[in-house]
């Protein structure tokens, strides 16, 4: 357990270069505090002591915001940045290394049984109010872009962005761990100016035809009008 701890701390240190010293990670740190109280809770819990693995997670989640359930497996080195709305739910299963950032929410996607949570695989990192939902895998060494939604499952080695999420870089070698949140592909803002071109297209188009339909119309009125002179 103080093995765990210690790389629990240690961690932090690698992955936030606002930390400064031991005592205020280990005091200040809400992420850390939430990953210590789910490791006793978790514990408890596989030894069918529900009720006392939920009381424990409930009081851990008042105090960090950060509401993990008992039932969640989670491995070496999770870290969980600023922690603040992040939920994880109960057959979720997170591998070694794992990035977490504040508002993630790896979830469900409705009341059905069994695995109805993510597995988080090793070496991934999810950004910033992301949403991971239903029984899928996040592959190794991926990023889930700030912001998105994935109910897909995610190849190793990828970057997924955008609302539904989807695979934007997937080169097969390792991904760097420092994602930067505002240099990411926008499938949502290339849709809207594809959406935009078309329409100054069709607009093209419908003036062209309102410019024909004009120049008939003088033609019919002249050929009236010469039509009525004979006459």
């Amino acid at each position: 357990m103080l093995k765990l701890m210690k790389e629990d701390v240690d961690v932090v240190f690698d992955q936030d270069p606002a930390a400064r010293s031991y005592f205020e990670v280990v005091l200040t740190y809400s992420g850390l505090h939430a990953i210590w109280a789910h490791r006793v809770a978790h514990a408890l819990y596989k030894r069918k002591l529900f009720f006392l693995a939920r009381l424990i997670s409930q009081i851990s989640r008042f105090f960090t915001g950060v509401e993990i359930h008992p039932a969640a497996k989670i491995g070496r080195r999770f870290f969980i940045d600023h922690g603040m709305g992040v939920v994880i739910g109960e057959t979720c299963e997170i591998g070694n290394d794992v990035i977490v950032f504040q508002g993630v929410t790896l979830g469900g996607t409705g009341k059905e049984k069994g695995k109805r949570h993510p597995t988080i695989k090793d070496h991934a990192l999810i950004a910033t109010g992301a949403k991971v939902l239903g029984s899928i895998t996040v592959g190794e060494y991926s990023k889930i872009g700030a912001g998105s939604v994935v109910l897909k499952d995610v190849p190793d080695h990828s970057t997924v962005v955008g609302i539904p999420g989807r695979v934007k870089i997937q080169n097969g070698r390792k991904v760097d761990q420092d994602l930067n949140h505002c240099d990411l592909p926008d499938p949502v803002a290339d849709r809207f100016r594809d959406l935009e071109a078309e329409i100054l297209r069709l607009k093209s188009e419908v003036q062209q035809l309102k410019k024909g339909m004009s120049e008939n119309d003088d033609k019919v009125v002249q050929y009236t009008n010469e039509a009525k002179r004979n006459i």
